[in-house]
């Protein structure tokens, strides 16, 4: 490995969010301002809230629920696509 061309690498790097929260992890800087961490985002918080705009939800579930089901096809016998003909002479 090449030498003097690396960073330097901090094992305790301070991060620090917008929430207050501060935590260490292993860095090639040795302090982080971050906006959002794992205390603050709704995914992990739970707090995470699907957005329906326009109704699209309700307008599917409307199709679907609208829907008829098709008949499946008829199976035709070998009989039946000769058209019926009769091998007697």
């Amino acid at each position: 490995m090449k030498q003097d061309i690396h960073p330097e690498y901090y094992p305790k790097a301070n991060v620090r969010c917008a929430c207050g929260n501060t935590f260490t992890v292993g860095s090639t800087k040795q302090e982080l301002k971050v906006e959002i961490c794992s205390k603050c985002h709704p995914f992990y918080t739970g707090r995470e809230q699907l957005i329906d705009t326009a109704g699209r939800v309700e307008k599917f579930k409307a199709r679907r629920a609208k829907a008829q089901p098709k008949a499946p096809k008829k199976v035709r016998t070998k009989k039946e696509m000769a058209g019926g003909r009769s091998k007697e002479k």
